[in-house]
């Protein structure tokens, strides 16, 4: 690594909603020669707590779940990643069933969404940027996101 590639500032976190982390500089005097992974440990632990507060604040701020569906969502990832460990074949040919399950279910939901609130209701909702939003509803009601 070169001394300048060393000194470049590292960018903030950002997600696709708009969120930009703070900024967590590091001191390249006091890492000096100490492996960057260990000296700057404390600096990508803050980081990563960032990071985790921001995703709880928006899966707070999304439409809520039953309890009842986030419990067996809970446990179909149970079970494809126990069925993993034996088969990883039958683990993967479960999660694809599973995204077949999804897209059936989702086809009038996306178009009643559609239909029934703004993009920007929709995005809140999801948890999404207006853009992402978009995409999914389209993509579950099997429409052009472009129209």
């Amino acid at each position: 690594m070169t001394q300048a590639t060393e000194h470049q500032e590292i960018p903030p976190a950002v997600c696709s909603c708009g969120w930009t982390g703070p900024e967590h500089n590091l001191d390249w005097d006091q890492i000096g020669d100490q492996d960057l992974a260990e000296a700057a440990g404390g600096t990508a632990d803050t980081c990563a707590q960032d990071w985790d507060t921001h995703t709880t604040e928006v899966d707070q701020a999304a439409i809520p779940l039953p309890e009842t569906f986030t419990n067996l969502l809970a446990q179909l990832v149970t079970e494809i990643e126990t069925l993993a460990k034996t088969s990883p074949l039958a683990a993967l040919r479960a999660a694809r069933q599973l995204e077949m399950t999804a897209a059936r279910a989702a086809y009038w939901p996306a178009h009643q969404a559609r239909q029934d609130t703004t993009l920007e209701q929709a995005a809140n909702a999801l948890g999404l940027n207006e853009d992402a939003a978009r995409k999914l509803m389209a993509r579950f009601g099997d429409w052009s996101p472009y129209h």
